[in-house]
């Protein structure tokens, strides 16, 4: 098998602004495996806290790691060895997505239904960054009719306090007197417990359905708290990064969100579905600035989840790769062989 490495500059529509910084472009990895007549692609957004700062640290992970002899035909097996040796949850995402794209394509199958999923019937959300009423009053239409999505993501914790995320909310109310939407918010760990429990009950009379992450990751003792006479459910996100996690929260939170970069691509995915659903959990999947490569690959798991929000690539200026099209606004996956991802010119 032959194995390749790109790293492409990715700018952004618009910056996104969470509780821990803002970003308005960035540089991912994108690695192909060659066997035969067959190529499979998978893709690294990548992150400190995901184990990689650089797109380069991730490619470093990822060929030191190959240097051993290990058997890529087996991306379980693969996964399991890249974890015990320390390999960037997110560079593996893109080895192990890569493998699984291969593997449905030497299978003439699309990968969702290799895998024995039905495709997604939810809708994706949108994603709001933290900013200002006047901001968001201007961002809104672009955001949501542009598209004609009706779902939106609205990110919380703002730095300057819950009154300012209240005012932004305010304006998101203001849009959905206009034009219904199904609102969700992240709080992307910004809040401390008394913010957290004293906005839940805020926001819980004011048309959203669920919180995420409303606090830091390390902070998870607080969840219990947080969880008893709760006014909305609580999905975690940083709090969850592999199956693991969730038998030491799953007593006091509604559901998980899963992220390819965060567990380390496909088959880290399926084993937190999979304890998810053992536990009786929600379950939602998210992204991290990713092309359509990688949020393709994200949609051949998303006909098992309750929520999507697989949106990254909306918001690239512009996206170099297709193959997630956003259909009646579900992400859609391609009934081509392997996830669909690709780059719409040769790399």
């Amino acid at each position: 098998m032959r194995i390749d490495y790109k790293i492409v500059y990715l700018k952004k529509l618009f910056p996104l602004r969470i509780s821990r910084g803002v970003r308005d472009g960035q540089h991912n990895l994108f690695v192909s495996i060659t066997h035969e007549d067959h190529t499979g692609w998978g893709e690294t957004s990548s992150g400190a806290s995901e184990g990689a700062a650089t797109a380069e640290e991730a490619q470093s992970h990822l060929e030191n790691f190959l240097k051993e002899n290990v058997n890529l035909n087996a991306p379980h097996e693969i996964h399991d060895l890249a974890m015990e040796a320390k390999v960037a949850p997110c560079a593996l995402a893109a080895l192990d997505t890569a493998l699984w794209d291969l593997k449905a394509k030497k299978a003439q199958m699309p990968l969702y239904q290799l895998l024995g999923f039905p495709k997604p019937r939810h809708a994706t959300s949108i994603t709001l960054g933290i900013m200002s009423p006047d901001e968001a009053r201007e961002r809104l239409p672009l955001i949501l009719e542009k598209q004609n999505i009706r779902t939106l993501k609205v990110k919380l914790g703002s730095n300057d306090g819950i009154e300012a995320d209240k005012a932004m909310y305010q304006e998101v109310l203001q849009y959905h007197k206009k034009y219904p939407i199904s609102i969700r918010v992240d709080a992307n760990g910004g809040w401390n417990v008394d913010d957290a429990q004293q906005m839940m009950k805020w926001l819980a009379n004011r048309h959203c359905e669920y919180v995420e992450q409303p606090i830091k990751e390390g902070e998870e003792d607080s969840l219990s708290y947080l969880f008893k006479n709760r006014p909305l459910p609580i999905f975690v996100d940083e709090s969850c990064r592999f199956a693991t996690d969730i038998p030491k929260w799953a007593a006091y939170v509604d559901g998980v969100n899963l992220k390819l970069m965060k567990c380390g691509g496909i088959t880290g995915a399926l084993r937190i579905i999979a304890t998810a659903h053992a536990f009786g959990l929600k379950t939602m999947i998210g992204c991290m600035g990713e092309t359509s490569i990688s949020i393709a690959a994200g949609a051949a798991v998303s006909g098992a989840l309750d929520h999507i929000d697989l949106d990254s690539h909306l918001n690239l200026n512009p996206d170099p790769c297709e193959g997630a099209p956003l259909i009646n606004e579900i992400i859609t996956p391609v009934d081509t062989p392997g996830h669909g991802g690709k780059f719409k010119l040769n790399p």
